[in-house]
């Protein structure tokens, strides 16, 4: 019988989509795993924008007045749970207290009002990641998911977690892997 895998070994780790995932949603995602228990796994997808939203026009909607070219990046589209709510993955240059979640790594998520009134007025985080939603498994969930071949895990790189290039995370994190993504096959199986 295979040994347990210790399911703390993959918080703070990068999930990357594998080809025939399936689901639309998460198709060439690249997902940083903020939390994985036993009673389940919680993460924000990094490279996908959420279509038209931007930083800026989110202050404005929430009436956040920014100072002049303190804010700037799109919003992303975290997952298809809680869209309505936010998440901030940043570096941990800015620390939230009690409203910020040390993942490692120099890597923190807050999901508080006070962090985006702080990036607004210049005092965030020098790299930042603002999304709406999340990705979430039930216990065991994603393990299966990875048992089927649905994701490969990874180290994450802030290099790759803040990029810019949002289209370009997709194959960093496979290089990072030593996988060209030509090479991928979408079915799962047992050597």
């Amino acid at each position: 019988m295979d040994k347990p895998q210790d399911l703390s070994t993959l918080t703070g780790k990068l999930l990357i989509a594998m080809p025939g995932m399936g689901d639309p949603r998460f198709e060439h995602g690249v997902i940083y795993l903020c939390s994985h228990t036993g009673e389940g796994a919680m993460g924000l997808i990094v490279n996908k924008p959420a279509g038209d939203l931007s930083l800026v026009g989110l202050l404005e909607k929430l009436e956040i007045h920014a100072i002049p070219g303190a804010v700037k990046g799109p919003i992303h589209f975290g997952g298809p749970v809680e869209t309505g709510r936010g998440f901030v993955l940043h570096s941990m240059d800015y620390d939230g207290s009690e409203g910020t979640l040390d993942v490692g790594g120099g890597i923190g998520m807050t999901a508080t009002l006070d962090i985006l009134t702080d990036i607004a007025a210049g005092r965030g985080p020098a790299r930042k990641i603002v999304a709406l939603g999340y990705a979430g498994w039930g216990p065991g969930q994603l393990e299966g998911e990875i048992v089927q071949n649905g994701w490969l895990t990874a180290d994450a790189s802030p290099d790759i977690l803040f990029s810019p290039d949002n289209g370009g995370k997709w194959m960093a994190a496979l290089a990072a892997l030593g996988i060209d993504a030509l090479t991928l096959s979408s079915d799962a199986g047992r050597a």
